[in-house]
């Protein structure tokens, strides 16, 4: 299902405005300390200004805004902003598996996760932080046209049934949100988290899943077929098959916690049956607590 990047955008906005902003906790601030724009606004070192104040004892000469304190009796110091801001980074699996859906009541893996996606980074973005994609398709960046440009790179998808996380130009010391239902590769998804965890980068994985994908409620004669339709399977006792698949969902359930807690990274799972806020609400407590 492909949506156009405004009506996206208008429906992740409106889960992000559910929730207070979030300003994404500074990981290892001295490694995030930018010389350009800024997310988190204190007096200090940088280039911006941020606000008159009055002069106080100990305030060399120098700080004084001439300008400013000839206006009347009051001398007043320029203050200029300590430039720390957050980088974060995102990854929304695009592969065909995510464009599944057990009903059309539901809506699609990818669907979910492009709106969740969109709507942590609106809530960053709003608090000045910078949000970005991995690799070097999308460099982090605040502000409103950021918004849009992921929106529209969340307009596409891939061909193939699994993506990989991208884990080139990892920014040393950011934090970073991946979702997808993590059903492909698992050596791809082991590799994005240590390459990530070797640069100081934390962050949090979100499966996202269809109930039918916990529950395999299949019976009789079914057809299992890849989306993008290069694997097909098909048996006459379902039923069967439903212990051996629930075991090895749960091995990689398992992996993942297990590759999670050896990064520093937090696991997720959200359902497309539940609410997209009660996910949003996870993401929001997730990035602004430690991964520790």
């Amino acid at each position: 299902m492909t949506q156009s990047a405004p009506s996206l955008r208008q429906r992740a906005e409106s889960e992000a405005s559910r929730l207070p902003p979030l300003l994404a906790r500074a990981e290892r601030l001295a490694g995030s300390v930018l010389l350009g724009e800024h997310g988190r606004r204190r007096a200090g070192l940088g280039d911006d200004f941020w606000q008159y104040r009055p002069a106080q004892p100990g305030d060399s000469r120098r700080l004084i805004d001439h300008r400013r304190s000839a206006r009347g009796d009051v001398q007043y110091v320029r203050e200029r902003e300590w430039q720390i801001a957050q980088s974060v980074m995102l990854w929304v699996d695009q592969g065909a598996s995510m464009r599944f859906s057990s009903s059309g009541n539901l809506p699609d893996k990818m669907d979910r996760a492009r709106l969740l996606a969109l709507a942590t980074a609106i809530i960053l973005i709003r608090n000045g932080e910078r949000v970005g994609l991995t690799g070097t398709t999308l460099p982090p960046r605040r502000g409103n046209a950021q918004i849009l440009r992921l929106a529209e790179h969340f307009a596409t998808a891939e061909d193939t049934d699994y993506a990989s996380p991208e884990h080139r130009a990892m920014i040393p010391h950011a934090r970073a949100v991946f979702l997808s239902d993590f059903l492909g590769d698992f050596g791809e998804i082991q590799l994005a988290l240590t390459k990530a965890a070797d640069r100081g980068v934390h962050g949090v994985l979100l499966q996202v899943l269809d109930p039918d994908e916990e529950s395999f409620p299949y019976q009789g004669r079914t057809v299992f077929q890849s989306i993008a339709g290069s694997v097909q399977h098909e048996t006459l006792m379902a039923a069967g098959l439903r212990d051996r698949y629930l075991d090895r969902l749960e091995q990689r359930r398992d992996a993942l916690e297990q590759l999670c807690r050896a990064t520093g990274w937090r696991l997720g799972r959200h359902h497309t049956g539940d609410t997209a806020q009660t996910a949003l609400l996870w993401l929001h407590q997730a990035l602004g607590g430690s991964t520790r």
